[in-house]
């Protein structure tokens, strides 16, 4: 790098183009295009997201997904697929994250996720969860071509943390060395094998009776049950002997993986040239990989390379397989079946709880039955008895009272005889008739007042007897309510016997019915029987159609992979025509709006279709969906596409002509995705290159919206504002140089300025060369230099002028600060020796 600092890597990447290029030399260049360039400065999460979330949605949907690592030693495959992130959260690699996003995803109670670990080592499959268990045979499925390894220990997984041990543990029985190449270079090829069953509940339906009760049974659909299977390989990487210096064993190491790695190649070629034979058998590793290229998988390969130019030759021949691995294409298959033993399982269960349900209503109202007549009874006896006793009481009582008074009157009656008896004295007539006459009237006054006396007693008694019949009556009143009530009871108990003869037609009703279900289940396993071998021996149908079927075809697109989905867009256009797949754009269907969008912009990114889009309204509808939709999806790949059209001048102004930077603008300032501000941002930094526009982009916000992008701190969302403000520094250069712009420059009016000298010496090199570009074209203007002297840019002219490492670039500094009299007076004054 010091000997030659122009030449200090020898690959350039180009992330918003989707493209790299690879240099030969200073002035020769090959250029490569992949589905995704991700930078140095590309996150785990963001590598994730790209490489292994779309396969593992896939995984998780029933279909077998593949990821692996294929480059150079020591260029980070281990480190992008294998890495804990246990000092450090954000460096976790795809295995961790894959799990992470399985688990959140599955329910592990009607679900199940089962792991293995294994190694491909000197040809030799070993168990990395037990050592000892070396040399796996490896089994093919006649019918089906499924590859198996059923001498494999199967972990099943239930959380997070023993995941994570379990790969640590995988971890420390692979084998590594060291090489000049690596300190910690792998010497096997690592598989991790995730196989996932998941329960897919179906429709439902119910069955009424004829009373319009719903009845309880109501799952009649077998349950599916989906089952994917997940397998991320770590390879060992490519090497050549010279320079990974590999000795004795590890020599023999070295050529047991250049051996494997070459049957793998061979594969692919054959594949990619659509060859009769594929040599699958020539290798186990290719054995055991013969579902992830042209079988069912669905498929995501990471290339890893390393800049420097010592090791351009692996550098080369890494890039050519990953271009020939584009060209397989595999035909994703669903792997589900209907469980028809859950569903008979769950029958018998809900048969057994309606047969308890019954018999436990039953017995409660038999029991209820019993408890009403049994109180009942016992109060109607409780009732006539207290009526009983209380009557023979009152008799006793009027009959003590009635024999009292008979014995009183009798006792006075006898008093009163033996009185008169005494008191009568014979005498004569002529002598004491007078006295005769008192002797007589004296008893009969007492005897009218005992008659008296027995008048009031009789009067008493008959008040007490009237008192006594009206008791027994209201007594009587009692009895008769009793009977009522006892009646009522009656009533009740009838009732309850008609529901339980009710509750018996009714559990006559249910078993009919599941007399019923079981005669459908059959039916059903029989139908779904007959459409199987209906399907195996005659495949699936045309599906037929305008719409759906242009609809079916953009979706299908999304499923396949390499240059092969790039043919398929061009095989999409030429049969659909450009104006329905524009069509679709309008759609209130966000999926579909998701992939035409994304079907033009894979278009738009070829210039001999740009013209026709932008003819057949492409473009105004692009800009349509930047104002109406509010998926920020749609708004990224939109922006893309965008960015894409806005290389073409004409297309530049048509940009402008409809408000397309206030669109822009707009759908930066709503942003929150690092990607959607890095497709905004280069579609405005294409529009900064235009002379013509610069007086309209800055007046409708366009210089504002690159600068309030700078939140984001993205690195790549950063090189494309810096590549934005230099492009527009430069035709501020270009319009000074021809007189047509006289004042200062637009950019340091809206205040660019700091974050220019800011980032004047960023370390990321894209963002750094663009930034001391600007700068020295602002420094042309002599009306700049004032504001750039008070900002301190004139530091960095210097340090651009004295260490930049683009000759170019440092020439143009020196150039700049020797011509501007502003400049040259101004380090005299701070005794800048230059």
């Amino acid at each position: 790098m010091m000997a030659d600092a122009d030449f200090a890597d020898c690959v350039e990447v180009q992330p918003e183009l989707k493209r790299l290029k690879l240099r030969r030399n200073n002035w020769d260049s090959d250029t490569y295009e992949f589905d995704e360039v991700l930078t140095e400065f590309a996150s785990q999460k963001r590598v994730y997201e790209v490489v292994a979330k779309p396969v593992v949605e896939s995984v998780l949907d029933g279909y077998n997904g593949t990821i692996m690592a294929y480059g150079q030693t020591g260029t980070g495959k281990t480190y992008t697929l294998g890495c804990l992130g246990e000092e450090d959260t954000a460096a976790r690699g795809i295995m961790v994250r894959a799990m992470e996003d399985i688990l959140a995803d599955v329910s592990l109670e009607t679900d199940s996720i089962c792991v293995s670990y294994l190694q491909l080592y000197m040809e030799s499959i070993q168990d990395l969860l037990d050592p000892a268990n070396d040399n796996i045979s490896i089994m093919e499925d006649p019918k089906t071509g499924d590859v198996s390894l059923p001498g494999a220990n199967i972990v099943e997984i239930r959380n997070q943390q023993s995941f994570v041990e379990l790969l640590r543990l995988g971890e420390s029985h692979r084998f590594a060395a060291n090489t000049k190449l690596n300190a910690e270079s792998s010497r096997s090829h690592a598989i991790l094998m995730v196989h996932v069953e998941r329960s897919v509940k179906g429709k439902h339906s119910a069955l009424s009776g004829e009373n319009g009760n719903n009845a309880h049974i109501k799952t009649l659909k077998p349950a599916i049950i989906r089952k994917g299977k997940l397998v991320v390989v770590d390879l060992a990487g490519s090497e050549r002997i010279d320079k990974s210096g590999s000795e004795g064993h590890t020599l023999e190491e070295a050529k047991s993986i250049n051996l494997s790695l070459s049957a793998l190649g061979k594969c692919i070629n054959a594949l990619a040239e659509n060859s009769v034979h594929v040599p699958v058998r020539d290798s186990k590793l290719t054995r055991l990989l013969r579902d992830s290229f042209g079988g069912t998988a669905r498929t995501s390969l990471v290339v890893t390379i390393g800049p420097s130019p010592r090791h351009r030759g692996e550098t080369a021949s890494t890039i050519m397989f990953g271009q020939r691995a584009m060209k397989v294409e595999n035909m994703l298959k669903l792997k589900e079946e209907f469980d028809y033993k859950g569903l008979s399982r769950r029958l018998d269960v809900q048969l057994d709880k309606l047969i308890a349900e019954h018999e436990r209503q039953q017995k409660s109202f038999e029991d209820e039955i019993k408890r009403i007549t049994t109180e009942a009874k016992n109060s109607i006896f409780e009732v006539e008895r207290s009526y009983a006793d209380a009557l023979e009481k009152d008799r006793l009582k009027y009959q003590k009272h009635y024999m009292e008074s008979i014995k009183k009157l009798e006792e006075q009656l006898v008093n009163n005889q033996q009185k008169n008896g005494i008191e009568k004295v014979p005498v004569g007539l002529e002598d004491g008739g007078s006295a005769l006459t008192s002797n007589i009237e004296s008893p009969m006054i007492s005897t009218i007042k005992e008659v008296a006396e027995l008048k009031k007693l009789l009067q008493k008694e008959s008040l007490l007897r009237k008192a006594a019949e009206e008791e027994v009556n209201s007594l009587k009143s009692q009895v008769a309510q009793w009977k009522r009530s006892e009646t009522s009871e009656n009533l009740k108990i009838l009732k309850l016997r008609e529901m339980l003869e009710d509750e018996a037609r009714q559990k006559e009703k249910l078993e009919a019915e599941i007399a019923i279900l079981h005669g459908q289940l059959l039916q059903i396993s029989f139908e779904a029987d007959e459409t199987g071998r209906r399907l195996d021996r005659g495949g699936f149908g045309k599906v037929s159609g305008d719409l759906d079927s242009l609809l079916s075809q953009v979706k299908h697109q999304q499923q396949e992979s390499g240059n092969g989905e790039k043919a398929s867009i061009a095989k999409l256009f030429e049969q659909v025509g450009l104006q329905k797949i524009l069509s679709l754009l309008e759609s209130e269907d966000a999926d579909l709006q998701i992939h035409a969008v994304k079907v033009v912009a894979n278009l738009a990114a070829e210039e001999t279709n740009q013209e026709k889009i932008v003819e057949a309204g492409g473009l105004t509808s692009l800009l349509m969906l930047l104002r109406s939709s509010e998926n920020e999806t749609i708004h990224r790949v939109a922006a893309g596409a965008i960015a894409n059209l806005a290389m073409n001048e004409t297309n530049q102004e048509l940009i402008m002509d409809q408000r397309g930077i206030s669109l822009l603008s707009m759908t930066a300032a709503n942003a929150e995705d690092p990607q959607t501000l890095r497709m905004v941002a280069g579609a405005i930094a294409n529009l900064c290159g235009n002379d013509k526009l610069q007086m309209k982009l800055r007046g409708e916000g366009g210089i504002k919206a690159l600068l309030g992008m700078v939140r984001c701190r993205n690195p790549d969302v950063l090189a494309q504002v810096a590549r934005g403000i230099a492009n527009f520094a430069k035709c501020e250069s270009r319009a000074s140089t021809q007189g047509t712009k006289t004042g200062r420059s637009l950019l340091i009016e809206d205040g660019a300025l700091p974050w220019i000298v800011q980032n004047a010496n960023n370390e990321a090199s894209p963002i750094r060369r663009h930034i001391e570009l600007a700068l020295c074209h602002l420094a042309q203007h002599e009306a700049n230099a004032k504001d750039m002297i008070s900002g301190g840019a004139l530091w960095e002219l210097v340090r651009i002028s004295r260490d930049c490492s683009r000759e170019d670039i440092r020439t143009l500094a020196h150039r700049t600060l020797t011509s501007s009299s502003a400049f040259l007076a101004e380090m005299r004054r701070l005794r800048i020796d230059y």
